[in-house]
C-alpha cells in the first residue's frame, strides 16, 4: 500500500471537522443523482439511477443522507439509492444497512456517520476500488468483490485499514468521550473464511495486521505521540454486543444482495433495450431472411410473374 494514498485519505477524513458547506463548496467532484421527485426513480428495492453505487437494504429508526450538492440532510427509506460522496448518518436507537454494487454491505449502529469517498466496480474489471470513512460511531461490514479483486480501504480520523476480503467492525468514539478509544475488529465471514485487516498510521506506516477471528486492535498514542495498534482482548459483554451487530449485518447483507442482483438485471435489460444497437439491427435484418440465410420476399408478398414472349403472362 502506497504511503501517499493513506496520507491523502486521512487528510480527507480530517476535513470533516470543517462545516459541511465549506467542504461541499470546496469539492471538485460532481454527482449524477437525479432529484428525489425524478420520475425515473423506481419503487423501493428496484431503484437504478445514473451514478448509483449502492442501496439502502434495511432501516430501523431514522437515518439520513447528505449529498454534496444538497443544502441539508434527507431522510432515508429502505430501497433508496446511494451515491459516491454521500454521507450516511443514523439517529439514536437506529440502525442502517447499505449494500453496494459488489455486494459489500455495511451495518451502521446508532449515532454513526460514514462517508462514501470512492466506489468503482465492474465485474471482472481490473481497477475496482472502494474507500469509506467512518467518522464516528460503530460500523460492521462484510467485504465482497472489490476487496477480493481490487483495493478496499476504510479510514477513520486517525488511522486507515486495508480490507482483504473479510468481516469486521470499526468503532470511532465521540470526540472527548472519557476512556473511549478507536478499535478495529476482525471476525470470520458467514462461511467461516477469515481474511485480514491491515492497520496504517497517518504517514502510511503499517502498525499491524489482524489475521485471526475475534481479534482486535485498539488505537492509542504511544511513545512520542506516535499512534500504536495495541492488541485488545474483547471482553465477553462486548463480544455479545458484537454478535448482535454481526447478526444485523447478516440480515442486511442477505436483503441487500437480492436487491443488488435485481438492480444488475435491470441494468442489463435496459442496455439490451437501447434502440439502434448493432445486435438489434442484425436481428431485424435476419427476420427478413429465409431459414437458409437467403433473402426472400416477406409473407404475403407476390412473386413477379415471368413475361411470355408473345405478350401474355406465363402462369407460374
Amino acid at each position: 500500500m502506497k504511503r501517499r494514498e493513506f496520507v491523502t485519505l486521512l487528510g480527507g477524513a480530517a476535513a470533516w471537522s470543517l462545516p459541511l458547506s465549506f467542504i461541499w463548496a470546496s469539492a471538485a467532484r460532481g454527482q449524477n443523482q437525479p432529484p428525489a421527485n425524478d420520475p425515473a426513480a423506481g419503487p423501493a428495492g428496484q431503484t437504478d439511477q445514473p451514478g448509483q453505487v449502492g442501496q439502502v437494504a434495511t432501516l430501523q429508526g431514522n437515518a439520513t443522507v447528505t449529498h454534496p450538492h444538497a443544502a441539508g440532510a434527507i431522510l432515508l427509506q429502505a430501497g433508496d439509492p446511494v451515491f459516491k460522496n454521500d454521507m450516511l448518518a443514523t439517529g439514536a436507537d437506529s440502525a442502517l444497512g447499505v449494500t453496494f454494487d459488489d455486494q459489500t454491505t455495511f451495518s451502521l449502529s446508532a449515532n454513526t456517520r460514514i462517508l462514501v469517498n470512492e466506489f468503482v466496480y465492474q465485474p471482472g474489471g481490473g481497477a475496482n476500488a472502494a474507500v469509506f470513512t467512518v467518522l464516528v460511531g460503530a460500523a460492521a461490514f462484510v467485504a465482497s468483490e472489490v476487496a477480493k479483486t481490487g483495493d478496499m480501504k476504510i479510514s477513520t480520523p486517525i488511522a486507515a485499514f486495508g480490507i482483504r476480503g473479510t468481516t469486521g467492525i470499526v468503532e470511532v468514539p465521540q470526540a472527548g468521550a472519557a476512556g473511549a478509544e478507536p478499535r478495529v475488529k476482525l471476525y470470520a465471514d458467514a462461511g467461516g473464511h477469515v481474511g485480514r485487516i491491515e492497520v496504517f498510521d497517518p504517514r502510511g506506516e503499517r502498525l499491524g495486521t489482524l489475521t485471526q477471528s475475534a481479534t482486535a486492535f485498539t488505537l492509542r498514542p504511544g511513545a512520542g505521540g506516535r499512534l500504536q495498534a495495541v492488541p485488545f482482548q474483547i471482553p465477553p459483554q462486548e463480544a455479545a454486543r458484537d454478535r448482535g451487530m454481526l447478526q444485523r449485518l447478516s440480515r442486511a447483507h442477505a436483503i441487500g444482495r437480492r436487491m443488488t442482483i435485481e438492480r444488475q438485471r435491470t441494468r442489463e435489460r435496459n442496455r439490451t433495450r437501447q434502440p439502434g444497437r448493432p445486435e438489434q439491427r442484425e436481428q431485424r435484418l435476419n427476420r427478413n431472411q429465409r431459414p437458409g440465410g437467403q433473402g426472400g420476399p416477406s409473407r404475403g408478398q407476390q412473386q413477379p410473374r415471368e413475361r411470355n414472349p408473345r405478350g401474355g403472362n406465363r402462369k407460374q
